[in-house]
C-alpha cells in the first residue's frame, strides 16, 4: 500500500497518510508529546494516542470515557472489557495501563485501520488485547452471554454512527453480554436540536434502568454540536464521583441523571431497527 508522508513540527516527527476502507487516516504528530499522535479519518479526529503514557487521554469525551473506566469496579482491578470501534486503540491501551491483566476484545470493521495502527503504534505485547475485523454489531454477536465486565461503544464510519448501532435490538444484544453489575458506555454525538441524542437516551432506557449521561454544557444546552458519553447499567451508577471528575476537567463538563435526564429527553421515543438512522452529520466548522 503506498503511503504519502509529510515532515511535521519535530525533527523526528512525520505525519502518515494512508487510504483505509473509511476514507484517508492520517496520524499527526503531537509537537509537544514526542510518542504522541492524532488519528483522523477523512479529516474527522477519531483518536488520539500517547505510546509513552496510554493514561493520558488527550480528547475530552476519550477523558470522560476513561472516568467511567476508573469507577465501574474498584482501582487496579482486571476488567473484560469489549471495545466496538478501535480507532487508534486509545481506550483499550488506557484500560491494559491502569488494570494490568484485563482481557480485551476489540471490534473494528477497517481492516486497513488495523494494520496501519499495529504498525505505526504499536501495542504493548503483555497487553491482552485481541482486535477482530467485523462489523461492531456483528462481532458483539459473538461475544457470550455474561462475559464482559464493560461494553465502550465508539463507532463512527466518517464522523456518523451507522443506525444499526442506535437501536433497543442492538442495546439489547449488549445487556447479554454484560455480567451481572457490567456497565455500558456509548461515545455519542449530535447538534441542535438533539434530537438524536435524545432518542439515544430513551433507547437505552428502554433497555437500562440506570442512566447517566456526561457532555460539555454548551452541548446539553443544543448551542453547539459535540459528544455526550452514555452511562448504562442494571446497578446504580457512580453518580456523585463522575459529577465531580467531569466538573474538574480540562474542558469541565456536566453529568445528568433521575430527574434531569428523564426531563432532558423530552419524551422522546426508543429507537427500533426498523426505523433507526444514522447520527447527524456534523457542520463542516467542527473540524475547523
Amino acid at each position: 500500500m503506498a503511503r504519502n508522508k509529510r515532515r511535521a513540527r519535530g525533527p523526528a516527527a512525520e505525519a502518515v497518510t494512508e487510504p483505509v476502507a473509511g476514507g484517508v487516516a492520517e496520524l499527526i504528530p503531537d509537537p509537544e508529546h514526542p510518542r504522541a499522535w492524532t488519528l483522523l479519518i477523512d479529516g474527522a479526529p477519531q483518536s488520539h494516542v500517547d505510546l509513552d503514557d496510554p493514561a493520558r487521554l488527550g480528547f475530552a469525551y476519550q477523558r470522560r470515557l476513561g472516568h467511567v473506566i476508573d469507577l465501574v469496579a474498584p482501582p487496579g482491578r482486571p476488567l473484560k472489557a469489549v471495545h466496538l470501534g478501535g480507532g487508534a486503540l486509545t481506550l483499550a491501551r488506557y484500560v491494559a495501563a491502569t488494570r494490568p491483566r484485563s482481557t480485551q476484545q476489540v471490534v473494528e470493521v477497517d481492516a486497513p485501520l488495523v494494520e496501519l495502527v499495529r504498525r505505526a503504534l504499536p501495542l504493548d505485547p503483555a497487553a491482552r488485547i485481541r482486535v477482530r475485523t467485523a462489523d461492531a454489531r456483528a462481532g458483539l454477536g459473538k461475544v457470550p452471554d455474561g462475559w464482559a465486565d464493560l461494553v465502550v461503544a465508539d463507532v463512527f464510519s466518517g464522523a456518523r454512527t451507522p443506525a444499526h448501532l442506535t437501536s433497543t435490538e442492538f442495546l439489547t444484544e449488549v445487556r447479554r453480554v454484560l455480567a451481572p453489575g457490567g456497565h455500558y458506555a456509548a461515545n455519542l454525538a449530535d447538534g441542535p436540536p438533539l434530537a438524536h441524542l435524545r432518542g439515544q437516551i430513551a433507547t437505552a432506557a428502554a433497555v437500562f434502568p440506570e442512566l447517566a449521561l456526561a457532555a460539555d454544557p454548551a452541548v446539553l444546552r443544543g448551542r453547539r454540536f459535540g459528544n455526550a458519553v452514555l452511562l448504562a447499567s442494571g446497578v446504580p451508577l457512580p453518580v456523585a464521583e463522575l459529577t465531580r471528575r467531569v466538573a474538574t476537567d480540562p474542558h469541565p463538563g456536566r453529568v445528568e441523571h433521575g430527574r434531569g435526564l428523564t426531563d432532558f429527553t423530552g419524551g422522546a421515543a426508543a429507537v427500533a431497527d426498523a426505523r433507526a438512522k444514522d447520527s447527524p452529520l456534523p457542520p463542516a466548522s467542527v473540524f475547523e
